[in-house]
């Protein structure tokens, strides 16, 4: 049995991953994580709700990325729910993320970098060596970003030998030029762009496992109802896809077997570069 943990799992992109890795694997257990077990039990039975056969292959969990007592206490949770096993989890999936929130862009990095960093050293210890996965789950924004960054900024982004203190230094520099230049830097691309990059480190810093990035593409979620509603249109007549459909990349990347590490993947499952976007359904990046 595969077990895999999906955080932000309770509705949008997280239950779409959770859906369809029920769906389409018999033998993955899902671990539906969420900042609220309340509304991850919500979700588990509304999952029951449509299929009672998937009963033995589902739990909830609380876990909140922007706490460390919270992530703390989640790893003590599967380690007590698994006990006896010394490396339960076959794959990680960093879902959960904000946009750009109103709280501004120190809650967005809170949540969508250094929150994905904080849950992995936390679940490093207990996922499997042999051949265990990382995917987070980032957006093309990271690649929007990168194109129009100084050049100094795209060079630390897209640097294949990056450490987690060079994004980190990078990220509070973002943070004071926010601060003396107010909405001068997307603090939503900002956040993918550095989640990129740490999947890079992760990557080369863990070589016994396949860590990878990738785009859900253009989904229909709570990140973008107010874009939706601006338009005047519904979801399907501007493009939008269902959490369902922008599940696919995270699912390739969590469960084929041949696939490679520290690399981006656009919402079409194809490698794509880190500092411009690739249209899904063209080729595949190949880098110089």
């Amino acid at each position: 049995m595969k077990r895999i943990i999906v955080t932000g799992a309770n509705k949008g992109i997280g239950l779409g991953i959770v859906r369809r890795l029920l769906s389409e694997y018999d033998e993955t257990f899902l671990i539906l994580a969420a900042r609220s077990l309340e509304k991850s039990e919500q979700s588990v039975s509304l999952l029951l709700g449509e299929n009672k056969t998937w009963k033995n292959r589902l739990i909830s969990l609380k876990l909140d990325v922007e706490l460390d007592d919270s992530v703390a206490e989640a790893s003590e949770k599967i380690c007590s729910v698994f006990d006896g096993i010394s490396e339960p989890i076959h794959c990680l999936i960093n879902n959960a993320g904000v946009g750009d929130s109103y709280l501004g862009m120190q809650r967005v990095l809170d949540v969508n970098t250094w929150g994905v960093k904080r849950v992995c050293e936390a679940f490093l210890p207990l996922i499997t060596k042999k051949q265990g996965r990382i995917v987070n789950v980032t957006s093309a924004s990271g690649p929007n970003f990168v194109a129009k960054c100084e050049a100094n900024f795209k060079y630390i982004l897209t640097n294949p030998n990056v450490t987690w203190p060079e994004i980190e230094v990078l990220m509070y520099e973002c943070l004071i030029k926010n601060i003396k230049e107010p909405g001068s830097i997307s603090p939503y691309g900002l956040s993918k762009a550095c989640t990129n990059a740490l999947t890079i480190c992760l990557a080369r810093e863990n070589e016994n496992l396949i860590v990878n990035a990738c785009t859900p593409g253009w989904i229909a979620t709570d990140l973008t109802k107010n874009y939706v509603q601006s338009t005047g249109k519904n979801p399907e007549e501007i493009g939008m896809k269902t959490p369902f459909e922008g599940a696919l990349s995270s699912v390739y990347l969590s469960m084929s077997e041949n696939v490679g590490t520290g690399m981006y993947f656009g919402s079409d499952c194809l490698r794509s570069p880190l500092d411009r976007y690739r249209s899904p359904g063209t080729p595949a990046y190949v880098p110089e």
